[in-house]
């Protein structure tokens, strides 16, 4: 005599959930696949930095601004720092010197670079400002630095202040400037220039 088995809907339930584990979990072992790890792996970035990217500019004449193209910001910090130490060490020695070509002889400032006056300047007075400082950058310098006449330079070179707080150079009481368009020492291109522009003479 065949016996019947009672059905009971809890114990069905928990057959179906029993086999439902059975099937997940052969499922994960046939795919292979790990669980995924938690962790990011930290980001690597090969950009340069600002620092090493930056470039420098155009030289500079006195330490009263750049001549020439405009700096970095790197490189204006570079050159801060170099004026500290500068400063540090007792400044620095600018030289006057004297050269001659075919405009006569002439004074010549860092660099080699030729020294010019104007002719509406007076005594220790600057009347170059705005776009004209742009075009004939003035020879200046710090206090801590020491201004030294090269041979054949017999005037007297001192310093007075500027309307922007910098100390401009001067020769016999005449302010010196320099030519934005004189690219090389020797070059005296501003000579003559609107007829008060003149190489300054020694």
């Amino acid at each position: 005599m065949t016996s019947l088995t009672r059905f009971d809907p809890r114990r069905v339930a928990a057959t179906l959930a029993m086999a439902g584990v059975i099937v997940l979990v052969a499922a994960c072992s046939s795919s292979g696949a790990a669980p995924a790890a938690s962790v990011a792996a930290p980001a690597v970035s090969n950009a340069p930095s600002a620092a090493a990217s930056g470039t420098t500019g155009g030289g500079r004449y006195g330490s009263g601004g750049d001549y020439g193209s405009k700096p970095s910001a790197s490189a204006t910090a570079s050159a801060g720092a170099s004026a500290s130490a500068s400063a540090a060490a007792g400044g620095e020695t600018y030289e006057v010197d004297k050269a001659s070509g075919s405009v006569g002889a002439y004074l010549t400032g860092e660099g080699g670079m030729t020294l010019y006056t104007l002719k509406n300047d007076s005594a220790d007075t600057s009347t170059c400002a705005g776009t004209c400082v742009t075009n004939w950058p003035p020879f200046t310098s710090a206090d801590e630095d020491t201004l030294k006449p090269g041979s054949g330079v017999g005037g007297k070179l001192t310093t007075f202040a500027r309307a922007d707080g910098t100390k401009q150079v001067a020769y016999n009481g005449k302010p010196l400037y320099y030519f934005s368009g004189d690219s090389a020492a020797g070059d005296t291109n501003g000579q003559g220039v609107k007829s008060v522009w003149y190489v300054a003479a020694p």
